[in-house]
């Protein structure tokens, strides 16, 4: 899908990746991300991203991890992962002989884990990280450092100075002032912004039984087309602070969702919860988008996105 290759880039640093379409697979529907390979075209995808990747291996929070709600879903896996070690012996090679594009997701709950994390991936020479500053269903750590500009810009500034790729920050939405932790990523050296994260909220369900309310709830992040206006917004937000990319996410699921996130000044996208109902539903999306493409007379996807910016 030649007439889909997009290049994010940071004009300020030059640092750039290109992708052969703007449809990436978000972190945590696809496993690591070989999970999937025998049911999608791969070649629809300008990349995926990976689970969350911790220092340690983590066995993630105990108990009921997945709560259904009216338009979307709760989670709280809490980074479940085997680690940064493993990844790289176990699964970082079969990534490589099948030619997958990855985003490397990276999570910690210090300065340090993500420094070191960052370390890692520069040895390997892993072109993309995306950094979870803003997981919203761990006790401690990312979601701390994605709320406070003065600690996200110095968490960015030092992951910049070890890591020389692509560097992605990726941004929560549980604020009142996007524009400023959006500022300080840019600030602290980043090549590009994703967002939004899941939304903190709590899920509900009661059952009469017995004579008597029986209840059960599960805290943790929303996400789904439930989420879809408030990332819209979020992104509008951060599109009017910064220059750098943005890979917009949150409730995508049909064509015209991308066309409203071009709207407000996404660069590319990021498929998550659509993922878990529809399987395909990257690879049919990249389809749509190249087919209309080519029934429209757009060049590419480059020449349809400048259209939206000159709206």
């Amino acid at each position: 899908m030649v007439k889909l290759e997009t290049t994010l880039k940071n004009e300020k640093t030059s640092n750039s990746l290109t992708l052969k379409t703007p449809i990436i697979g978000a972190s945590g529907t696809f496993g690591y991300n070989s999970e999937f390979v025998d049911f999608i075209d791969l070649n629809c995808f300008g990349a995926i991203a990976t689970k969350g990747i911790t220092l340690e291996k983590r066995p993630g929070n105990s108990g009921e991890r997945i709560f259904e709600v009216q338009g979307g879903m709760i989670n709280r896996i809490g980074l479940e992962n085997v680690g940064i070690e493993a990844f790289v012996k176990e699964k970082m090679p079969y990534l490589l002989e099948h030619n997958i594009d990855f985003l490397l997701n990276i999570a910690g709950s210090s300065i340090e884990d993500y420094e070191k994390l960052a370390q890692i991936a520069q040895e390997n020479n892993i072109k993309a990280l995306e950094v979870n500053v803003s997981c919203p269903n761990v006790k401690q750590g990312c979601l701390e450092f994605g709320l406070n500009p003065e600690s996200l810009f110095k968490l960015t500034q030092k992951i910049r100075q070890i890591y020389e790729g692509f560097l992605i920050v990726k941004l929560s939405p549980n604020t009142s002032d996007i524009k400023s932790l959006a500022t300080a990523t840019e600030q602290g050296g980043a090549d590009c912004i994703s967002a939004i994260n899941t939304i903190r909220a709590l899920g509900v369900k009661v059952d009469f039984i017995g004579n008597k309310f029986i209840k059960k709830s599960v805290q943790g992040g929303l996400s789904g087309s439930c989420i879809k206006p408030v990332a819209l917004y979020m992104v509008s937000e951060i599109k009017r602070a910064v220059k750098i990319p943005v890979i917009a996410m949150g409730g995508i699921s049909k064509l015209s969702d991308l066309f409203e996130f071009l709207s407000v000044g996404a660069d590319a996208f990021e498929i998550g919860t659509a993922n878990f109902i529809y399987p395909s539903i990257c690879t049919s999306l990249a389809r749509e988008l190249n087919e209309f493409i080519e029934k429209n007379n757009f060049k590419n996807f480059e020449e349809l996105k400048e259209q939206f910016k000159n709206e």
